[in-house]
């Protein structure tokens, strides 16, 4: 039997589901990642927008066309959220964001089976790494409740990962990976025995000789002993994902994100005093609802001053269920859409400033597409590199900027 789990959404996600296909292996079945014919799919759907919600229906539909009497089996936030949806699109089985292991115990079932949201963290997945990058999820659940996101209430509240299964976890990595992603809902809570352990795990990792790089962060984490540590370690990747959401005090207040412009750029002079060079990327939401284009206006300015390397930019979607929904109207689709399009020009700008900083690197190559090798400086540009028959995927490559190219730089 060959069974499809297609994933939406985050990296927490992906990681989720190739756990689920590691699994599905050991258990004798025939398993992939690829949208394509199979006798049953397993979707692994996201909710953190209402886009990513239909697009989590959509994908059922998709996989239909490959099989229209294959059985589907549907996980994750946007059934956690709303299970009755894919019932109602003919899946044979939902579940939510927890006990996704139990869903392979339940492949003969009919129905739902929302679990309830764990109080500690669930360690019964494991994936198994075939790529030169592989991504370690070390935390799940949040504890921030920001005015306009339902992960809280979907994935539940924040759970560390114990270190000894990390460690066991990166001690199984073949030789080929090169470098470890460490990923989480929110990998900045991360604890060990209840005290902030973000340091000392990477401090412990970094002896095993692989690129270390974090996912997602949030503000708080940044300060004076966390960055002497990681200025401490060799394999370290000086890439930091800061969210910042709004350049607007006014509006950070009203998305309850616990810190204000002067803390974040604070935040980011200090990891450019340790890490001059540092990737210093970040999601920017326009539009939320009580942002006026004073707000906007300020957003846009704090970015151009702080000089991200790069903008990951969304507009505010209406979630029900959160704060935001129930107090605030939402603003015109026009208005999000012209602010979206300020920004990415914005972005694009900062993005080549920042390139153009740098002339050379430190390339994992990750892919080979057509003439060239694709892969991500320490600081995360993206590279470009003509093909050569002394490189292969998996090399750790030196090079040199010659110019902006595509959604990076082409190199020699």
């Amino acid at each position: 039997m060959k069974i499809a789990v297609l994933t939406l959404g985050c990296k927490v996600n992906k990681y989720e589901s190739d756990a689920l296909i590691f699994e599905l292996k050991s258990r004798g079945f025939e398993a992939t990642d690829k949208l394509e014919e199979a006798d049953a799919y397993i979707i692994n759907t996201c909710a953190v927008t209402n886009e990513a919600e239909k697009k989590s229906r959509q994908m059922l539909e998709r996989a239909r066309k490959f099989n229209p009497y294959a059985q589907i089996y549907i996980m994750g936030c946007a059934s956690q959220n709303k299970p009755i949806q894919f019932e109602e699109k003919g899946a044979k089985f939902v579940i939510g964001t927890a006990g996704k292991k139990k869903l392979l115990d339940n492949l003969e079932k009919q129905g739902e089976m929302i679990f309830e949201l764990p109080k500690e963290y669930e360690d019964d997945l494991f994936s198994a790494q075939t790529l030169s990058r592989a991504f370690i999820k070390i935390q799940d659940g949040c504890d921030h409740f920001c005015t306009y996101c339902l992960i809280p209430y979907l994935r539940g509240r924040s759970r560390s990962r114990s270190e000894t299964s990390i460690i066991n976890e990166v001690e199984k990595l073949p030789e080929d990976v090169k470098e470890i992603v460490l990923v989480g809902i929110d990998v900045s809570d991360f604890k060990i025995d209840g005290k902030k352990g973000l340091g000392k795990l990477l401090s412990d990792l970094d002896k095993y000789g692989k690129r270390l790089r974090l996912s997602s962060m949030e503000d708080n984490l940044i300060d004076e002993e966390f960055l002497k540590t990681l200025s401490g370690l060799k394999n370290f990747c000086p890439h930091f994902h800061l969210s910042l959401q709004s350049g607007s005090d006014n509006v950070l207040k009203k998305m309850n994100r616990h810190y204000l412009t002067a803390d974040f750029e604070n935040s980011v002079n200090l990891i450019r005093k340790y890490f001059p060079l540092a990737g210093i990327t970040t999601d920017v939401i326009v539009g939320f609802p009580t942002e006026t284009e004073e707000d906007f206006e300020d957003t846009l300015k704090f970015v151009e001053k702080i000089k991200f390397s790069q903008l990951h930019i969304f507009p505010y979607s209406k979630r029900n269920g959160t704060v935001a929904a129930k107090l605030y109207k939402d603003l015109p689709g026009q208005v999000k859409k012209e602010r979206l399009k300020r920004l990415e020009t914005l972005g694009k700008k900062l993005k080549n400033e920042f390139i153009m900083q740098n002339s050379s690197g430190k390339v994992l190559i990750e892919e080979r597409n057509g003439e060239f090798f694709e892969g991500y400086t320490e600081n995360y540009i993206k590279c470009y590199i003509k093909a050569k028959t002394n490189m292969c995927v998996g090399d750790v490559i030196e090079v040199k900027f010659a110019k902006p190219f595509r959604d990076g730089v082409f190199c020699e």
